[in-house]
C-alpha cells in the first residue's frame, strides 16, 4: 500500500502531462466540493502610490481652525479632522518643550508630526504662531518636498490675510486662496520653486 505522500512515479508520455491532468482533475473536485483553490498569481509590478495630499488646515494661534480641505471621499473627512485636531497638541508639545539639540530656534519646519497606518502628518509654525498641518498618504514623501510645499502655502496665506477685507482670526473664505491651495496642492512632489 502506498500513502498519500509518496513520490509519484513520472513516466515519459507522449500525451498530456500526468501531473497537470491529475492537478486540474483535484481542482475540479475541490471546484464541486464547494472549496476554492488558490492558483499562482503572477506577480504584478506595482506602480508606486503618488504623492497624494488628502488634507491641509491652517489653525489660527487660539486653536481655532481658520482653513480645512480635505481632497478625499466625504466619508474620510471627518477621519481626517480628527487627525488635524489631534497633530495641535503634538505641536503644542514641539513648541513648548523644544530639543536641545535643533539645528535653530526660529525653524518653522516643525517636520514630520506623527505618522499613522494610512498617513503621514507634517506641520509648520508661522511667527504670528499659526499652524499649518498637512496630512499625506505618501509615506515615502521626501522632507524637502514638504518644506516647498509649506513655503508655497504661506505665500498663498499671507497674500490671503493681507487682503483688507479679510477679518483677522475669522475662517478664510477667499476663493482665489482655495484655487491657488488646490493648484499647490495639485503641484505637490515636483519641484517647482516659488
Amino acid at each position: 500500500m502506498t500513502s498519500p505522500l509518496s513520490k509519484p512515479v513520472l513516466r515519459k508520455t507522449n500525451g498530456p502531462n500526468p501531473i497537470t491532468f491529475q492537478v486540474k482533475q483535484l481542482r475540479s473536485q475541490a471546484k464541486g466540493a464547494g472549496l476554492k483553490c488558490h492558483k499562482k498569481k503572477k506577480k504584478k509590478h506595482l506602480k508606486k502610490p503618488e504623492k497624494m495630499i488628502v488634507c491641509i488646515a491652517v489653525v489660527g494661534h487660539q486653536n481655532n481652525p481658520l482653513y480645512l480641505q480635505s481632497f478625499t471621499e466625504a466619508d474620510d473627512a471627518l477621519k481626517l479632522h480628527h487627525i488635524v485636531h489631534c497633530s495641535l497638541d503634538v505641536i503644542d508639545e514641539r513648541v513648548n518643550n523644544p530639543k536641545k539639540t535643533s539645528p535653530t530656534l526660529n525653524e518653522t519646519f516643525l517636520g514630520l508630526l506623527y505618522p499613522t497606518e494610512n498617513y503621514k502628518v507634517y506641520g509648520y509654525l508661522t511667527n504670528t504662531k499659526v499652524k499649518f498641518i498637512l496630512v499625506t498618504t505618501d509615506l515615502d514623501v521626501r522632507d524637502a518636498d514638504v518644506r516647498n510645499f509649506f513655503r508655497r502655502f504661506h505665500s498663498a496665506y499671507v497674500d490671503a490675510v493681507s487682503n483688507p477685507f479679510h477679518v483677522p482670526g475669522k475662517k478664510i473664505t477667499s476663493r482665489i486662496f482655495a484655487e491657488r491651495v488646490s493648484s499647490i496642492v495639485k503641484s505637490f512632489g515636483f519641484s517647482t520653486a516659488v
